[in-house]
């Protein structure tokens, strides 16, 4: 009887022991919704500022347009971080608010994508990685900000007029954001993810 009632148990034992172990497995894969997530949440950041910048500038020139990214940048950022439950903000080498600073792994990523701005596809490179470990474990995409001509040169080029260049010490004393050529990363939008209860 008892070698009746293991062997009818072993099938069941396997299955779930199947399923544990395809459980642990798919946890540990790559997890493609993060990185899709991340470049929806890049683009909608991206689209609001530069709609909001060329409207500035527009209406009162590059000078006037510093002063917007320098207030709705971080809004924004914040306003896409409330909602997604993910950490989101801008990241350079050179930068312009101290805050911005690429430190630690990022500054690490962030150099490796100096090397190479832009894709295969000619569209801004991206990289993506897991640091820490356990509950404070992270899942962080990073996206190239490579330098554009326009609208970007007026601010961040290397020949800026002298009444934004002005501004640009008054709102930011430290700023180390200029003299980008076309093409080269300027900076990158981070986007931070909790590694448990990831989308």
């Amino acid at each position: 009887m008892a070698k009746r009632i293991y062997f009818g148990l072993a099938p069941v034992l396997l299955i779930l022991s199947a399923c544990v172990s395809n459980g642990a497995a798919s946890t540990d894969a790559p997890d493609a919704s993060i990185s899709q997530k991340s470049a929806a949440l890049a683009d909608r950041f991206q689209a609001d500022l530069q709609g909001q910048l060329m409207a500035a500038m527009q209406q009162g020139g590059a000078a006037g347009a510093i002063a917007v990214c320098h207030e709705v940048a971080p809004a924004i950022a914040q306003s896409l971080s409330d909602e997604s439950g993910a950490q989101i903000r801008r990241i350079a080498l050179k930068q312009r608010n101290p805050s911005a600073l690429a430190q630690g792994d990022m500054r690490q990523k962030l150099e490796e994508l100096a090397a190479s701005p832009l894709g295969p596809d000619g569209k801004p490179a991206s990289v993506r990685w897991t640091s820490g470990a356990g509950k404070s474990a992270r899942v962080h995409y990073l996206r190239a900000i490579p330098m554009k001509e326009q609208p970007c040169a007026a601010c961040h080029g290397t020949n800026v007029a002298p009444d934004v260049q002005a501004r640009i010490q008054e709102l930011y004393p430290d700023d180390r954001a200029t003299g980008f050529r076309s093409g080269e990363l300027r900076g990158a939008i981070a986007i931070s993810w909790p590694a448990r209860g990831r989308p």
